[in-house]
């Protein structure tokens, strides 16, 4: 199994990185949310020169925040300065659009910017479609060191249901998907991936097709809750990062939220419901995937941590691990809340990383 980094952008944090380069991390994903936190790309390009070894992309790129074109010059950008192992990642982005009071790309929108997307990543030619029109474009200056084309960057497609896995299928080198709960989940994450390749008459190899999971780790100390001090510090913003996303769902959509929520689900209704329907959406996510806003504690139970997060003893942890490696998933990517983010890769490093198999 390879170990990820999610970091949510901050241009001065780039010793993170680092850090998680030397722990034996293998891949740093830069977050993309242009109302909460640094650019990615400039990100990106800082860590580039400072790291030699970790694979570094998107994690991951807003289809409807920038233009194909952009996000390919971005991460083409980014290919110059470590080639070899930059990866893109990229989605309709729930938090990046809805906090800016926008619904994110629908499929077929997603669908149609990926048409033009992957062969701008190759340098080739691709359709841009504006107000009706199809017009041919290309980078025309590849040549000059401004990108690199040449060495391949793989695509990442993020999907957290049936028709976006299902188009990572089609379309993709890999899936970033949720944690699945089991290996049973797992191989449901598969059906649908491999729903999609056969819809564009592909094969997917499973061996070469990459799959990645977000989500965060806690190794718990001999004999230590679930819900101790330290674990809902290091494990909290992303399990409180649930809460947002599902009253998204709930307040655009009517979806009513995942049963997990329900001792919690009617009081956060009516603390979002105390601000102004005009500018809520400022507050959705507020310290989204970085820390658990004051008024937020009291939603955050050890039923939300646990299925949002991996939490337990170290010989538990690494079980979990090997079975869904064992299922077909090859990385697990963590994004812990800022304040520890240090401790819990060092800690994740010992205690886990050091027990896989060294990789070729």
């Amino acid at each position: 199994m390879d170990f990820g980094i999610c970091m949510a952008a901050h241009i001065n944090d780039i010793d993170y990185v680092v850090r998680a380069e030397e722990l034996g991390f293998t891949h740093a994903w830069i977050a993309d949310s242009q109302m909460i936190w640094s650019d990615c790309y400039a990100t990106l390009a800082l860590a580039a020169t400072r790291t030699s070894t970790i694979r570094l992309g998107t994690g991951v790129a807003i289809s409807g925040t920038r233009p194909a074109p952009n996000n390919a010059s971005g991460i083409a950008t980014i290919n110059a300065l470590a080639p070899g192992r930059t990866f893109f990642g990229v989605g309709a982005g729930n938090t990046a659009m809805r906090i800016m009071g926008l619904p994110p790309h629908k499929i077929r929108e997603f669908e149609s910017y990926l048409q033009t997307l992957l062969p701008l990543l190759k340098g080739d030619e691709a359709m841009l479609r504006v107000d009706g029109r199809e017009i041919p474009i290309r980078h025309v200056m590849p040549d000059d060191g401004f990108v690199n084309f040449d060495a391949e960057i793989p695509v990442y497609i993020s999907g957290f249901g049936p028709r976006s896995l299902g188009l990572a299928g089609q379309y993709g080198h890999g899936a970033v998907m949720s944690l699945p709960a089991s290996p049973g989940m797992m191989e449901s994450m598969w059906a649908m991936i491999e729903s999609g390749a056969q819809k564009a008459g592909r094969t997917i190899n499973r061996d070469q097709f990459y799959t990645t999971a977000l989500t965060t780790m806690v190794v718990l100390d001999e004999g230590e809750s679930v819900d101790s001090d330290r674990v809902r510090a290091e494990c909290g913003a992303f399990a409180m990062a649930t809460l947002h996303y599902a009253y998204d769902q709930f307040r655009n959509f009517g979806h009513q939220p995942p049963g997990v929520l329900s001792e919690v689900w009617d009081d956060y209704v009516a603390l979002m419901e105390t601000y102004p329907e005009d500018r809520r959406h400022q507050r959705i996510h507020a310290g989204h995937n970085c820390w658990v806003v004051e008024e937020e504690e009291q939603f955050l139970t050890p039923t939300i941590m646990q299925s949002s997060c991996m939490i337990g003893t170290r010989d538990e942890l690494l079980d979990r691990v090997r079975g869904l490696e064992a299922a077909g998933l090859n990385q697990i990517m963590l994004l812990p809340p800022f304040d520890p983010r240090f401790e819990v890769i060092e800690r994740v490093a010992s205690d886990i990383i050091s027990e896989q198999p060294m990789s070729n």
